[in-house]
């Protein structure tokens, strides 16, 4: 990629299901050696960030959401990331409606994993509960030999004996709420989906794709090359980020030079706050 890493654009807190707390960011960011952050939990906006871009520590914070969509046509699930937000009615109330199913899936997740088990989890749910939750909780308890991986993998991952699907909307009601509240849009990790190519395709509507994550499809070495190429094809913005949920932030990211164009295409210049 262009330069070295100056931002992660795909960071989770404990607003949802990351391990860090919005005042730890400016110095793990630092601890990283970047110099700027977007908070992307899922679902969810950070009752901390009232603007779409601030300053915390000297570090940059984008305030930004994970939203998943579902593609009828592909029979697919996708993520859009949504940067620099602004509230809207129509964006709080789609995502209150989401969480309020985030709760009733998590407690049925839990309850199946209990019975699969035969433990007791004993632990709470509320707004920003996920299945690493669960996972953790499963991972620490002292009558289960399963580690959090394990947990996915056996029991909560897409298809296993637990997993409970959510409703979510569709990729044309994400794309309008998300286009009508946030400077960029981006398709997240392409690679991660059965069909990325035809996923791609879907970045035609949208300003960006990211391109730079720790990870790709199993069977692609390296995806950032193919990612870029879409970019191109369809002259958007290049996003990139570690997509963090625990403590360590720049496994992934963009150069200075891409962040700013990001920036300046986003117009979130014009609404920096101090914090």
């Amino acid at each position: 990629m262009e330069g070295s890493i100056h931002a992660d654009l795909h960071v989770h807190t404990t607003n949802s299901d990351g391990e860090l707390v919005l005042d730890e960011i400016p110095a793990a960011a630092a601890d990283a050696g970047i110099s700027a952050v977007a908070i992307t939990d899922h679902d969810r906006l950070h009752p901390k960030l009232n603007v779409p871009r601030t300053r915390i520590d000297g570090i940059d914070v984008i305030h930004g959401i994970e939203l998943r969509v579902e593609v009828a046509s592909l029979d697919e699930r996708i993520d859009l990331l949504g940067y620099g937000v602004s509230e809207s009615p129509a964006l709080c109330d789609e995502l209150d409606r989401l969480q309020e199913n985030r709760k009733s899936r998590a407690r049925r997740i839990v309850d199946l994993v209990e019975s699969e088990l035969g433990v007791e989890l004993d632990m709470g749910i509320d707004d920003g509960t996920g299945r690493p939750h669960i996972a953790r909780a499963v991972d620490s308890h002292p009558q289960t030999a399963l580690s959090y991986q394990e947990t996915f993998d056996e029991l909560i991952a897409d298809g296993r004996p637990c997993y409970v699907p959510r409703e979510i909307p569709s990729f044309e009601t994400g794309v309008e709420l998300l286009s009508d509240t946030c400077g960029v849009v981006s398709l997240a990790h392409p690679y991660r989906y059965d069909d990325p190519e035809a996923v791609l395709e879907l970045a035609s509507r949208l300003d960006a794709v990211e391109c730079y994550y720790p990870y790709s499809s199993p069977n692609i070495a390296s995806s950032s090359d193919l990612d870029v190429q879409a970019t191109e094809r369809h002259d958007l913005l290049l996003t990139g980020g570690s997509d963090a949920h625990t403590t360590e932030l720049g496994q992934a990211g963009i150069s200075k030079s891409q962040y700013e164009r990001l920036l300046d295409a986003g117009g979130f210049e014009a609404r920096v706050t101090n914090a």
